[in-house]
C-alpha cells in the first residue's frame, strides 16, 4: 500500500494530521485513501466534504452485504432500544439463541452439515488459534501443516501458519510448530502438490513429523486470490484423514458467499473437521468469529479456550438478520454468480487490452482480481481509481494483484460503473508505462 496523491483540502488535511500525530504507524488502509469518511450506505462511502466513493473493498471482505443494510440496522436499533443484552460473556442470551437457530436453519441443515458452534474472541485470528489449539489437544501432536501464500492472522499461532514475510518479520519470537507445503498451482499447471504432501506423510524417512492438523484456505485472499480446485481439496481431505490429522478450513475471507457459495469448499463435497469463520458473519461489519467443530471432536473443557468478548450480542442480531434476509432464498447465490460472471468478463477484457502490464485474471466468485507485473503498477492502479472516487485495494505476495471485493449484492449498475473505472485506471497506468519505456529508449 502506498500514499495517494489525490488533492486534499485544508480542512481534511487538518483532520488527517490528528491521526498522523496520535495514531500508531501500524495504520495501513488509510494511507491509500487519505480522506475522512463520515457515513456509508450500500456500496457508497462519503467523506466529510460530501464526496461519494464507490466501495470495491468492502471492509476487506467483512461487508459482503454493503454498508448499513436497512433490515440489519433496523433489527439492531430495535434491540438496543429495548435494552437488549450488550455483553454477556458466554452466558445464554436470546440474541445468541437467535443466531444459532438461524445458522442451523439457513446454513447447516440445507447443506446436510452437523457442527458445534464455538464462539471465540471476535476476530478471525482467534478462531484460527482455537482451531489449532483444539487440533493439538485432540491428537496429542504438535506440528501443523500450512501452505505457501497462506494468511491466517497475525497472533502468534496463526502467524506461524501465515506465509507472508512482511507479517512474519514483525514477530520477535520464533515462529515454530508449522511445516509448509506448496498450495494448489504453486508449482505450475499440471502439478498436483497433494502428491508431494502424501509422499512426505507416508514415507517414514521423510523427516515429516505426524501433524496435528492441516490448515488451508479454499481461496487464498491476501495471498493473491489463489483458488484451490475442488479435486485438490478433495485429495487434501483424504490425505489429511489418512494421516490421522484434523483438516482446518480457514473460510474467514472466502466464506459467507465471497467465493460464490456460503462455504468456499462446498462443491468439493468434503467435511472439514474444523471451520473458521469471521469477517462478514455479523452481516454489518461488527466483530464476530466462530469455529465450527465436528460434534465428535468437541473435546474442550469448560473455559479451556475463553475470552471476555467471546460472543457479541449486537453481532448476533445483525448476523441472524443477514442469514434470514439473504441465505433463506436460493436466488441470492444466483445473484452472486451473475455478478461474478460480470467481473470475470470485465477483468479478461482489461487483461487483453493491457497485456504490457497485466499478467492474468485470478480468483473465484466475488473475490477476483487482475495481477499486474509488479506491486508498483498495482499501487498506481489503486491510486488512479481513488482519483476517480473508487476504493479498491491490492493483495498478493508483492501486492501485485488488484482485487475486486465489491459487495455481493451490489447494484449491477454500480458494479459495471466500478469495473469501468478500473478499466480506465489500468489503461492510464498502461499508457504511462509505455511512455516511460519510450522515454528511456530516447535517453539511451
Amino acid at each position: 500500500m502506498s500514499d495517494q496523491s489525490k488533492s486534499i483540502d485544508f480542512q481534511t488535511l487538518s483532520k488527517i494530521r490528528t491521526f498522523q500525530k496520535n495514531e500508531s504507524e501500524a495504520r495501513s488502509y488509510c494511507r491509500s485513501f487519505p480522506t475522512l469518511f463520515v457515513r456509508a450506505k450500500g456500496s457508497t462511502m462519503t467523506d466529510m466534504n460530501g464526496q461519494d466513493y464507490l466501495d470495491f473493498l468492502s471492509g476487506a471482505g467483512s461487508l459482503n452485504y454493503g454498508h448499513n443494510d436497512p433490515e440489519m440496522k433496523s433489527a439492531l436499533l430495535d434491540y438496543i432500544a429495548d435494552d437488549g443484552i450488550g455483553h454477556s460473556l458466554d452466558m445464554h442470551s436470546a440474541a445468541k439463541a437467535k443466531f444459532i437457530d438461524a445458522f442451523n436453519r439457513y446454513i447447516l441443515k440445507p447443506r446436510g452439515m452437523q457442527y458445534r458452534i464455538q464462539f471465540t474472541g471476535p476476530t478471525g485470528t482467534n478462531s484460527v488459534e482455537a482451531a489449532i489449539k483444539l487440533a493439538r489437544k485432540i491428537t496429542g501432536r504438535k506440528q501443523i501443516i500450512a501452505f505457501t501464500n497462506g494468511f491466517h492472522g497475525v497472533t502468534q499461532g496463526a502467524l506461524a501458519c501465515t506465509a507472508n514475510t512482511h507479517h512474519r518479520s514483525a514477530s520477535a519470537a520464533t515462529l515454530c510448530g508449522v511445516d509448509r507445503y506448496p498450495y494448489d498451482g504453486y508449482m505450475g499447471e499440471g502439478v498436483d502438490t497433494t502428491e508431494y504432501l502424501e509422499k512426505m506423510l507416508t514415507d517414514k524417512s521423510s523427516g515429516q513429523d505426524a501433524p496435528a492438523a492441516v490448515i488451508v484456505e479454499g481461496v487464498q485472499g491476501e495471498g493473491g486470490l489463489n483458488p484451490a480446485s475442488m479435486s485438490w481439496l478433495k485429495n487434501l481431505a483424504r490425505i489429511t484423514r489418512k494421516a490421522g490429522a484434523m483438516l482446518i478450513l480457514d473460510d474467514i475471507q472466502a466464506g459467507v458467499g465471497r467465493a460464490g457459495s456460503f462455504f468456499s469448499f462446498e462443491k468439493a463435497g468434503i467435511e472439514p473437521d474444523l471451520i473458521c469463520l469471521s469477517k462478514s458473519l455479523s452481516g454489518m461489519g461488527l466483530p464476530m468469529a466462530i469455529t465450527l467443530i465436528r460434534p465428535d471432536l468437541d473435546f474442550w473443557k469448560p473455559g479451556e479456550h475463553n475470552g471476555t468478548f467471546r460472543g457479541n450480542n449486537h453481532a448476533f442480531i445483525t448476523g441472524a438478520a443477514s442469514l434470514e434476509k439473504y441465505w433463506s432464498n436460493p436466488a441470492f447465490e444466483r445473484g452472486i454468480e451473475q455478478r461474478a460472471a460480470e467481473v470475470h468478463k470485465s477483468l479478461n477484457r482489461i487483461l487483453q487490452a493491457n497485456d504490457n502490464i497485466a499478467v492474468q485474471v485470478k480468483g473465484r466468485g466475488m473475490m477476483q482480481g487482475i495481477e499486474m507485473q509488479s506491486g508498483a503498477l498495482a499501487d498506481a492502479v489503486v491510486a488512479e481509481c481513488f482519483r476517480h472516487n473508487m476504493i479498491i485495494e491490492t493483495c498478493g505476495n508483492e501486492g501485485q494483484v488488484v482485487k475486486v471485493f465489491a459487495a455481493l449484492n451490489i447494484e449491477m449498475e454500480d458494479l459495471k460503473n466500478g469495473l469501468g473505472v478500473l478499466e480506465q485506471a489500468v489503461a492510464t497506468v498502461s499508457a504511462n508505462a509505455d511512455k516511460e519505456i519510450n522515454n528511456k529508449k530516447v535517453k539511451a
